[in-house]
């Protein structure tokens, strides 16, 4: 072989070099996160996500990649964003509420998900049991239309002399009948008048807010579901234009300018995602993964609200908050 010949030979091996290694390098697993909500809105609980992702040994960017799918508050785009995280091929879903759990467990009976739903996940019929799952989901529960009565009272601390309390309700919600129930006997028990209210639409708000009003009701409670939680900034801004003390269950709406919040730790609960969701990627089945029941509960209050509305928020309440915003 001529020396010519000879350099042009090695030059065509050593270009191709780069080429073949990176055709032999593993393909970075995806892992699909699904929510009605917003990256804004949920940005802190994306983090607690990402969180328990690493404490597995998962960094996204490293050695996983995030197809996140926001459906905006448009819960009718579920269906379609569910499909297309499985037509993407990821390696596991976290779905994020009770309605991504749904769409994805209607979109793939083979793609492990991981969800974080309020509630009772088997009364849903999502898994067969919280200790064997069975199937491809899996996932973490929080306290939700659980904490209806404790967030009366908790109003009631902060509003001692008003009469009527107002609730406003999704009747969609599949807790909505059991909330109602349950506050209904919490403000016998404290000798209030609960004023029930319903919302199954943005629409509906401004109308809620009017009778709210109308009916002279001194505070409001916010049922649990996505379409608040979604508009939590609105009904914020809605309850302190109209003077209303307010509860809801989110840190989101406290954030927001809501008077409180009062919830299961979304923070912890998405930390135990990520976790869960770090473990699948290692080769765990979602079958032989328990639901976890988080029972961590945050009481947010924001005492610049309170001030705007007049209002003095009692020491002993303020000491027992997670957080306090001014």
């Amino acid at each position: 072989m001529r020396r010519r010949d000879f350099i042009k030979v090695i030059a065509g091996s050593a270009a191709a070099w780069p080429l073949a290694a990176r055709a032999q390098q593993p393909t970075m697993p995806v892992v699909g996160f699904l929510s009605s909500g917003s990256a804004d809105l949920l940005a802190d609980r994306v983090r607690a996500f990402r969180l328990g992702l690493s404490e597995i040994g998962h960094v996204e960017g490293r050695n996983i990649a995030i197809e996140y799918r926001w459906a905006e508050g448009e819960n009718d785009r579920l269906s379609g964003l569910a499909a297309d995280l499985v037509r993407r091929q990821v390696t596991v879903i976290a779905a994020a509420g009770g309605l991504s759990a749904r769409a994805v467990k209607a979109a793939t009976t083979t793609v492990p998900i991981v969800f974080w739903i309020e509630g009772d996940p088997v009364e849903v019929r999502l898994v067969a049991s919280l200790n064997r799952p069975g199937g491809n989901l899996t996932g973490v529960t929080t306290l939700g239309a659980e904490l209806g009565a404790k967030r009366l009272e908790l109003l009631h601390e902060v509003i001692p002399t008003a009469i009527v309390i107002a609730v406003l309700v999704d009747p969609s919600t599949l807790t909505a009948a059991t909330l109602s129930k349950d506050l209904q006997a919490a403000a016998r028990s404290l000798g209030l008048q609960l004023l029930v209210l319903h919302a199954n639409s943005e629409r509906d708000f401004a109308t809620s807010f009017a009778t709210l009003i109308q009916q002279r009701a001194g505070g409001l409670v916010i049922g649990p579901g996505p379409l608040f939680f979604s508009r939590s900034e609105e009904l914020a801004a809605l309850a302190l234009r109209h003077g209303v003390p307010s509860i809801f269950q989110s840190r989101e709406f406290a954030a927001a300018g809501g008077l409180m919040s009062y919830g299961g730790s979304a923070t912890d609960s998405y930390r135990q995602v990520g976790a869960y969701t770090g473990r699948i990627l290692k080769g765990e089945k979602p079958a032989d993964l328990p639901v976890q029941q988080a029972t961590k509960v945050d009481l947010f209050i924001n005492l610049k609200t309170g001030k705007a509305l007049g209002l003095e928020i009692p020491a002993s309440l303020l000491a027992r908050a997670d957080e306090v915003i001014e």
